[in-house]
Order: C-alpha cells, then sequence, then structure tokens
C-alpha cells in the first residue's frame, strides 16, 4: 500500500487584503444580510432587521441567500454589495 501526502496550501499567494474602513454609524445605512439559506437564519435574521432598523437607525436592509450553503457568494450578490454601506454574512443550522 502506498500513501500519498497532499498539500492543501494554494500554489500561488493569497492577494492582498484591506478590510474595510468602518462606519462611524449604522444610520441611514444601507446594509446587506447574505444568508447561507439554512432554516435557522429566517427567524433570526428577522429579529435582527428589526433591532438594525430601531436601535440603530438602518435605514434598508437587503435580504439575500446564496444558491448553495457551502458555496461561496454569487458574483451577483458580490456586485448588489457594492452599493451597501454594511454587510452582515450568517449561517443557520
Amino acid at each position: 500500500m502506498t500513501l500519498e501526502f497532499l498539500d492543501p496550501t494554494h500554489e500561488s499567494g493569497a492577494a492582498a487584503f484591506a478590510p474595510a474602513k468602518r462606519l462611524a454609524t449604522l444610520k441611514g445605512a444601507t446594509l446587506g444580510i447574505v444568508s447561507n439559506g439554512k432554516k435557522g437564519t429566517k427567524p433570526f435574521f428577522d429579529a435582527f432587521e428589526r433591532e438594525l432598523k430601531q436601535r440603530y437607525g438602518v435605514a434598508k436592509v437587503v435580504r439575500t441567500t446564496k444558491s448553495n450553503y457551502s458555496a461561496p457568494a454569487e458574483a451577483g450578490i458580490m456586485t448588489e454589495a457594492e452599493r451597501w454601506q454594511a454587510l452582515v454574512s450568517g449561517i443557520g443550522d
């Protein structure tokens, strides 16, 4: 029996990454919520959306769901996210 060891690292380095600048306030902001689509996300995000609007003055919440819970968000979601001032990505199990 032969054992083969695989190297899980990617052959090229990661692209430079800088985190987004933090918002001073959420008041008046448009915030996106990207869900993985599992059933546990809906009731949580319903309550979370109410809290964002009532407590933090978020003007608009855009909710979207990935088509595959285990894959990265689709290009269309990423394009739409460019119009939001903040984004929350969540899972539910």
